[in-house]
């Protein structure tokens, strides 16, 4: 796992709750933007529930506006201590400007579940989710992005990283490597059952969950790798 901690700081300095609102010293506060007004008790701020979110996924969504126009960009990322990080092109429009300075919304999400209830109105899906808000840094050196991208590897597959040819100096120059402190951050989960309308309740109508989960099929050998048996790292793989 990387080691090497960027030079850089954040910019920016969240706006907290005012100083009678209590929170406790493992949550994360909350801020304007991050406070949870529909649904609020999904709500989590605690570091325990918002990491577990974090570590369970692979893919988010960073969102952005460059000239008054949103934009949102999928991206592979992982997380590091206090940090969340990711990786894309060094060309790429995403990376200059959050470089500039463009603040960012960075959210994962998990789908859990169909939550099918008497009506539609109270069906629902289950699922866990992480939003975080900030001024996202660049990973600035070879070393230290070498590093942060061993990470990546780390959280997608442990023990293939050691497996990996390494880096060529153009692939490095090609490849930005971007962090997100984890100080305006919330979870938000829904789990369990329907909440229905007492009226409903004897209505001969089904009602009940329907759980979702991602499942790890077996392997294919790529047909250059003929004769290569599929690596221990590989063959065990799990989510989870």
């Amino acid at each position: 796992m990387p080691k090497t901690t960027p030079k850089t700081t954040p910019k920016t300095t969240p706006k907290t709750t005012p100083k009678n609102s209590h929170t406790p010293n493992d949550a994360y506060p909350k801020t304007d933007r991050t406070r949870v007004r529909r649904s609020h008790n999904r709500a989590r701020y605690d570091r325990e529930a918002v990491h577990a979110v974090l570590d369970a996924g692979f893919v988010c969504h960073v969102a952005y506006v460059i000239d008054g126009h949103p934009f949102v960009t999928p991206t592979a990322y992982w997380r590091e201590g206090e940090r969340v990080y990711w990786h894309g092109s060094a060309a790429s429009r995403m990376i200059k400007k959050i470089r500039e300075g463009v603040p960012v919304c960075f959210n994962a999400s998990l789908f859990d579940g169909l939550v099918l209830a008497r009506s539609g109105f109270h069906s629902s899906v289950n699922y866990r989710s992480v939003t975080i808000y900030g001024q996202a840094q660049q990973v600035e050196g070879r070393e230290a992005k070498e590093k942060a991208l061993e990470g990546l590897f780390q959280r997608m597959m442990p023990g293939r990283w050691e497996t990996l040819r390494a880096p060529t100096t153009q692939e490095m120059k090609a490849t930005s490597v971007l962090w997100l402190p984890l100080e305006e951050a919330v979870a938000k989960i829904r789990e369990g059952g329907p909440i229905e309308d007492e009226a409903d309740l004897e209505l001969p109508i089904w009602s009940g969950v329907l759980p979702v989960r991602q499942v790890v099929e077996k392997p294919w050998t790529d047909p250059l790798s003929k004769g290569l048996a599929v690596p221990d790292h590989v063959e065990g793989f799990k989510i989870g």
